[in-house]
């Protein structure tokens, strides 16, 4: 399953996945991850959660961080929800930019049964109907 949490800069999104992270570990089996693309929240969230600081690997589009998300998944088979912080600003892309990404995360998603749940800077009339159909 993909989420998509969305809305312009300022809006309050990187709190609200900050406490859907938090408040997962509660709900869910499995171990839950935290991507974002610096440290500035490693202190925010529950010490079980896995953050993964992804600015240290130098991402350079969406196809290289699939890779990446698939790296993440094939070392833990017991990983139930991965969290992306500031999707769009991580991969440097507009999102108009992201169909392939959201294709191949939605397979990736229903192979491993694992639940993704993205923020996305943009707001409806920006975002492309294949992202709007994600959004919570």
């Amino acid at each position: 399953m993909i989420q998509v949490i969305h809305g312009k800069k300022g809006s309050g999104k990187t709190k609200r996945i900050i406490d859907m992270t938090n408040a997962a570990f509660d709900k869910q089996h499995g171990d839950i991850v935290f991507i974002d693309d610096d440290n500035r929240y490693m202190f925010d969230l529950r010490h079980e959660v896995r953050f993964v600081n992804a600015g240290e690997y130098g991402m350079v589009g969406p196809e290289m961080f699939y890779g990446f998300l698939c790296g993440v998944l094939s070392q833990n088979s017991d990983i139930s929800s991965i969290f992306i912080d500031a999707f769009l600003r991580l991969v440097n892309v507009q999102p108009n930019e992201t169909e392939w990404f959201f294709s191949h995360l939605k397979q990736l998603a229903e192979k491993h049964d694992v639940k993704f749940i993205l923020s996305v800077s943009c707001d409806d009339s920006e975002a492309p109907d294949y992202i709007k159909q994600y959004f919570i």
